[in-house]
């Protein structure tokens, strides 16, 4: 199985920390954010990773490169622009239909800016039972962006808090909404369905293909710890919660 970890982005929220490094290269307990995301992968027994970058690109490259890539093999996608979320996937496909062999095999993505306890292996094993296109890791909390699921857990439509705006794409007489996770499981099949061009979000294009009736599940990790740790205050948290419970590293 491979992954993907989305790391281009400037990390603004992350100031002072990322005047000088890349987000991913942020430490928390001794340890880079890019780092902990890695041994997470490794944990269920993924090696093949590509990694997208931008902000101090040459930063993480050498650093992999002093730690020989933690064990694993690691690609690099370079974007001289940012691509979000669903434009830095699609300009990864190649890395994952490199086999035939193994094109119909899920693949994990993962926020590099974000920690938490969530059983991947368990969520990948949600994916294939239920044969889906892709698999959202959610949670019942506060968020400014909520995703709504019915009660099937399809996805069926958005609500920002921002502006109280409710975006639906299927019809559902249940909208319970859920805080995304940032880990996605998804079918290598997705890539080919992606229509969009240049930078975009990869939630647009759920939408956009929930709404065609393709299966985009929630998998629910309420019982999980998770932390964004795009802020210096967060990463402060994250830091005391993993002092006061050394089992979240």
């Amino acid at each position: 199985m491979k992954a993907m970890i989305l790391a281009a982005g400037l990390g603004t929220r992350l100031r002072p920390h990322t005047d000088a490094l890349p987000k991913a290269l942020v430490e928390i307990s001794g340890r880079t954010l890019l780092e902990i995301t890695l041994s997470r992968l490794r944990s269920i027994g993924i090696r093949e990773v590509i990694i997208n970058v931008h902000h101090f690109p040459d930063m993480i490259t050498h650093y992999l490169e002093a730690n020989n890539s933690f064990g694993m093999h690691i690609e690099i996608s370079r974007e001289e622009k940012l691509l979000d979320t669903g434009g830095g996937l699609k300009n990864a496909t190649w890395f994952f239909l490199q086999q035939a062999s193994l094109s119909e095999e899920p693949f994990l993505l993962h926020n590099v800016d974000v920690i938490s306890t969530i059983d991947l292996a368990r969520m990948v094993q949600f994916h294939a039972a239920n044969k889906v296109l892709a698999t959202l890791a959610v949670q019942t909390r506060e968020t400014s962006r909520y995703l709504l699921f019915d009660d099937r857990l399809q996805l069926c439509g958005r609500r920002f808090m921002k502006d109280h705006r409710t975006e639906m794409v299927c019809s559902s007489a249940t909208q319970e909404p859920l805080a995304f996770c940032g880990i996605h499981v998804m079918s290598p099949r997705l890539l080919g369905l992606m229509t969009e061009v240049g930078a975009f979000s990869i939630i647009a294009t759920y939408l956009r293909l929930a709404a065609l009736g393709e299966k985009v599940l929630a998998f629910r990790a309420d019982e999980s710890y998770w932390r964004d740790l795009g802020s210096p205050e967060n990463l402060a948290q994250a830091e005391r919660d993993l002092t006061e419970n050394p089992s979240l590293r």
